[in-house]
Order: structure tokens, then C-alpha cells, then sequence
């Protein structure tokens, strides 16, 4: 199995079971970044806003993912949606492996999500906080998951990023364990673990 990073919270996982693109945006609703061209069998969107559901940026390929795909329902925010709305969480598996994409997480999450999620084999997560958790919260999350591989996503980088949201460095403390790579496509190995993946355009 693949990822590879677009940018984001975007990312398209390739495996022996099919592909899937997770929350593509729409031209111009994130600086620094333009979604590259992408094809895949599934597209999943978090929720609605234009960072993350542009759907139709995605050709797909007539093919049936033959994975097993999961969405858990959560909130933006911690108010309940009440500030941002409702987020899903996705479930993927294939090749035996569990890969969860958190979408645009803003709360904690509770019990009976963790139990839904069950065992993580590789975690994408936002940390820059403002419209999602933050570093702190996001480490949180991240320990209640225990992920054998953790990818952050959703910051400010060096001519990236939204200008009010933070960039990886305090979630790298946190996490440790970092894995840079010289690209933007990771072939997941659990040898690795554990590992936080940090990806260089």
C-alpha cells in the first residue's frame, strides 16, 4: 500500500485492493497548494466545505473498490457542530491494514468511537488547530488510537497552509519517532513503527 500526500488534508491511497482519494479541494480554497491530477476508484469527502470536498477534481475510474471502507460520524468542532458543523471519520481497510483519515476532527473522541475504530495500523490526523484540534489535542487523539504510523496533516508550512492555523513542528515533539521522506509518497512498512511520517515537497 501507498499514500501519497496532495496536499492538505488530501491524500490518495493506492493498494492492491483499489484507490481512494481522501478530501480533495477546490481550486483555490488552499494557499500554496493546487490539487495535482488524480484518478481513483472511491473519492470520500470528510464533510462539506471547499478545502476538503472537491469531488469532481477526481476522475474516477468506473472500478468497485474492493476494500472495506467505514465512516464514523463526528463534529468539527467542540461545540457539537454547533461552530462548524459535522465531520466524518473513514475507516479503510485492505491489505489487512486499518487506515484512518480523521477529516477535519475539532473534539475529542469518545468511547465508543475509539472502540469503532478498533486497531490502527496507520493515522492521518489534522494538528493545526484553529478549524481542527490542535498539536496537543491531536497527540491525544493519537495516543488513545495507538497507531503503529501517524501522519499529520492539515498545517502551515514554509509557503503553505492557512496563515491562522499552526504548522507540524509541536506535534513532531510530541509524537517523535519522525520519519522524514525526501517526497510526497510513503509505502507503508509497520517495520517502521512507530513512526511519524513527515512528507517534503
Amino acid at each position: 500500500m501507498t499514500i501519497t500526500w496532495c496536499g492538505h488534508a488530501c491524500f490518495l491511497l493506492e493498494s492492491s485492493c483499489g484507490s481512494v482519494v481522501f478530501d480533495p479541494y477546490a481550486p483555490g480554497k488552499v494557499p500554496g497548494w493546487e490539487l495535482p491530477a488524480l484518478t481513483a476508484d472511491k473519492v470520500v469527502c470528510s464533510h462539506g466545505h471547499a478545502d476538503h470536498n472537491w469531488a469532481e477534481g477526481v476522475k474516477l475510474t468506473g472500478k468497485a473498490f474492493s476494500g472495506r471502507l467505514t465512516q464514523i460520524p463526528s463534529f468539527h468542532d467542540d461545540r457539537r457542530g454547533a461552530l462548524r458543523g459535522d465531520n466524518l471519520i473513514t475507516l479503510v481497510e485492505a491489505e489487512g491494514l486499518r487506515v484512518v483519515h480523521m477529516g477535519d476532527i475539532g473534539c475529542a473522541l469518545t468511547a465508543e468511537q475509539i472502540a469503532a475504530l478498533g486497531r490502527v495500523d496507520v493515522l492521518m490526523i489534522p494538528v493545526g488547530g484553529h478549524y481542527t484540534v490542535d498539536a496537543a489535542q491531536a497527540w491525544e487523539i493519537t495516543k488513545a488510537l495507538d497507531p503503529s504510523i501517524v501522519i499529520p496533516m492539515h498545517y502551515r508550512g514554509r509557503g503553505f497552509g492557512y496563515a491562522v492555523i499552526g504548522t507540524v513542528e509541536p506535534f513532531l515533539k510530541l509524537a517523535g519517532n519522525v520519519k522524514e521522506l525526501a517526497g510526497m509518497s510513503y509505502a507503508v512498512d509497520l517495520a517502521d513503527a512507530p513512526a511519524t511520517i513527515l512528507f517534503r515537497r
